[in-house]
This record gives structure tokens, sequence and C-alpha cells, in this order.
């Protein structure tokens, strides 16, 4: 019927007027979050070339993106990356977009933040009283070349005339002193090329049985140490004061540029490691006091109070041959004894009363570890280091050292020595467009490697 049809007629130009109310809400809300896309579609309908052309030319799926949205996507894939040093160094050389997002100092952050711990790039090795070597940890195209890490400490003075001591390595820098004088300390960032002389107290320049500390004291909480080129640093030197076995230690602040009050402790044994890097266990410091008596000396860095801790009762069938503190399991203190072809490993577990006591983990068969050889119980060994916050010790067997994972019972050879000589680890993110040893950027090391 004619009141039918008006009926129908009726719904359907309501349909239609809901239709287009509809579309043009759509192109409002499309507007408003893609301007781009909306301005290439009114030219597209100006020049009457419709949808088609939309798809031909693959405008639609690339506008839907904003140039933000691109820059998050593509810093949530980099971030995803390994944390090895060429990771970011080829992703930086793609394209301008690539290198603006690798380099952004955020995104560097959230790259630590991510991965957490950095790379071990190698190892330093006092060889002479003149020469420090860097040996590389990492493969190719990781390896970074040993002439990367030239310390430039040739501006002090004639090489010939200078004794350079390798004291501690940690966060990214190394602690230097020369000789003679020992009256200053020299910190240095090998990424960046950078040095820093810091005056010794008075108290202790003619001090020769110190034991040296460099740590970055950076306190925010998203900081991840391995990036710590531009932060603040701390020094921790440890000396004995008088002839009372009486320990002396005294703190510097690169914030403020002075050293705290000498606070001091009595021992009952002398230090004889010196120059043996300390171990950062948590929030406090550790060094071997004696390797006979295994004394561990722990430096707490929040109330800067000095202690003494006993090491565990080894068997008498460890003769104390080469003993050296660790970390174990959880982060907690540990204790490693090397003897003739064993390895033991002990772990300093506390109770929630406080009270502490050292329990065996582990007794390892050395010739079961792989790389090593078959003939080290006969052959002269000794640890050499550790590499902090990992479960790897540093070994000299024979003329050579060794990177021994204690989880995997595996091993590397790193190089070759002539005498037993104390190894400190290096680890750090290496960041492009950060240079190493005098204005090498990081596009030329990643070409040359």
């Amino acid at each position: 019927s004619a009141a039918a049809a008006a009926q129908m007629e009726g719904s359907e130009d309501g349909d239609r007027l809901h239709s287009q109310t509809h579309a043009s809400d759509e192109a409002v809300r499309v507007t408003r979050l893609h301007p781009q896309l909306h301005a290439r579609q009114e030219g597209i309908h100006a020049t009457g070339e419709g949808a088609g052309a939309i798809r031909r030319r693959g405008i639609f799926p690339a506008a839907l993106a904003s140039p933000i949205e691109d820059d998050d996507l593509l810093r949530e894939i980099l971030l995803r990356l390994l944390r090895q040093p060429s990771s970011l160094l080829r992703a930086s050389a793609v394209c301008k977009q690539w290198r603006c997002a690798a380099t952004d100092p955020k995104f560097l952050r959230r790259f630590g933040l991510h991965h957490q711990k950095p790379p071990l790039l190698g190892v330093f090795q006092q060889r002479t009283y003149d020469d420090i070597v860097f040996t590389p940890i990492l493969d190719h195209p990781d390896r970074i070349p040993p002439q990367r890490f030239n310390l430039n400490l040739g501006d002090s003075g004639s090489r010939t005339e200078l004794q350079v001591l390798m004291l501690d390595c940690r966060h990214g820098r190394v602690l230097l002193t020369n000789e003679p004088p020992q009256d200053h300390v020299i910190v240095c960032d090998p990424i960046i090329g950078e040095q820093r002389r810091v005056q010794v107290p008075p108290e202790f320049k003619l001090c020769y049985d110190v034991n040296w500390a460099v740590l970055c004291s950076a306190s925010n909480h998203d900081h991840v140490h391995g990036s710590c080129h531009s932060s603040p640093f701390k020094l921790v030197l440890i000396s004995p004061l008088g002839e009372d076995n009486r320990l002396a230690a005294c703190v510097y602040s690169s914030e403020t540029g002075i050293w705290s009050n000498i606070i001091s402790t009595a021992v009952p044994y002398e230090i004889h490691y010196v120059g043996i890097s300390g171990l950062l266990v948590g929030n406090s410091l550790c060094w071997l006091l004696d390797p006979i008596s295994d004394g561990i000396l722990e430096f707490d860095l929040d109330d800067e109070s000095l202690a003494v801790i006993r090491g565990p009762l080894v068997t008498n069938d460890f003769s104390h041959d080469s003993p050296w503190i660790i970390h174990a399991e959880d982060g907690a203190l540990g204790f490693a004894v090397l003897s003739y072809h064993h390895l033991q490993l002990w772990q300093r577990n506390t109770n929630c009363h406080g009270a502490a006591t050292w329990v065996l983990r582990n007794t390892i068969d050395m010739r079961a570890i792989l790389g090593l050889p078959p003939q080290i119980e006969v052959m002269k060994k000794g640890i050499l280091g550790c590499v902090e916050d990992a479960d790897e010790i540093l070994l000299w067997v024979g003329r050579s050292v060794y990177m021994v994972q204690l989880k995997s019972m595996q091993s590397r050879k790193l190089c070759e020595i002539s005498h037993f000589t104390y190894c400190h680890s290096f680890k750090s993110f290496y960041p492009p467009g950060t240079t190493i040893a005098g204005g090498h950027d990081g596009a030329e090391m990643l070409h040359e490697t």
C-alpha cells in the first residue's frame, strides 16, 4: 500500500541518515587520531582517484601509524636486541631514525634496565709495572681490539720512568696509580677515554700496603651499572694504621670532591694480598686479608664501618694454596679454595637472627671441566680473579689464563702469560656514539672488528 511504501522509504532514509551520521563521526575520529591520513584522503578525493588509489599506492597502511607510534614501536624492537656491543651499533647504522632511537639517553637507560647486567668485554692484567694489557672476551663482531683500551698514561711522563699499578676495576672504570710518587690515583673510563686525578689524603701518601676500590655511586632506583660514564663515583681506601694491627678506611666522593673522615678497626692479622680487587657483595666491599687464616675484611658502604669475617674451616686436604672470595648463589658472599685438582666452593648464609655460617656448596674435580688441560693435576695453577655478579672465575694453569663457568663446568682459554698476575674483569654497555681510546666512534670499531 501507499502507506507501507512511504513507511519503507522513510525507514531507508533513516538508515541512510544513520549511516551518513556514523561515517561523519568516524571521519572526525580518524581526523583526530590520524590527521596525516585524513589530509591524504582529502587530496585523493579531490583528484577523483578514490579508494583504489589508496590500495595501489600503499598510502593507507603507512599512514595508520603516526611518527610517534613508529618511534615507540621501533624502541620496543631495539629494546629486545642482545646486550652485546654490536647490537645497537648495527641498528644505528640502518638509517637516521634508527640511530636517533639507539642513541637516545632515555632509551639507553631502558636498554640497561631491560638487560640488568652489562656484558663482560674483557679482563685487564698487570704484566709489568709499565704494561697493563686488555684481553678481549667476546667473539667477532663484538670483540673489541686490545689497542682500543689504551689507558693513555703516556701524557703523565716518560713511560720508562713510570711504574703504573692497576688497583681496581668496576662499573666501567679503571683505577690506577703511578709509582713514584704515590700521591694521587687516576680514575680512567676506557669507553670514553676520560681520566680524573684524585689526590691521596696526606696520612696515606707514604703507605704502600693499601687496598683500593672504585665504584659507581649513582643512587637513583632505575640506574643500572654498566653505563656509568657520567655518573658520580666513590673511591675506598684501606690501609694499615700504626703498628698495633689496626686498619684505617677513607672514602672519596666525586660529587663533593673531598675525602671522608678516617675510621679504623683492630684486626687479628695483617693484609698480605695488597693489590687484589675487593668484591662488591650487596652494599659491602670485601677483601681477603690473609690466606693462612682466611680472614675477610668487610667495609659497609651504608654506614662506612669496618668488620672482620672469619672464612670457612676448609678440610685438611686443602692447603690454602689459592683462596679467593667470590659471589655465591643469590648474591651471597662465597669462598673458593683451589688445591691439587679440586676446587671447593663455600657460601656464607645468614639466618633471621643475623647469625652467619659457612656451608660447603660444591667440590669440583677440575679434570671434569671442559676445556682445561687433561694433565691439570700436575700443572701449576692458581685463582687470578673472579667476575662480579657472575658464576665465573679466572684460573692460571701452566702458562695460560682460563675463564671457568662454575655452573656449566666449561672453560675457555683467554691468553698466555709468563708469570702469575691478577686479573680485573671489565664490564660495560657500549652505546653507539661513544668513543674508545681517543676519538674512534662505534661505527668504526664495528667496521674494524
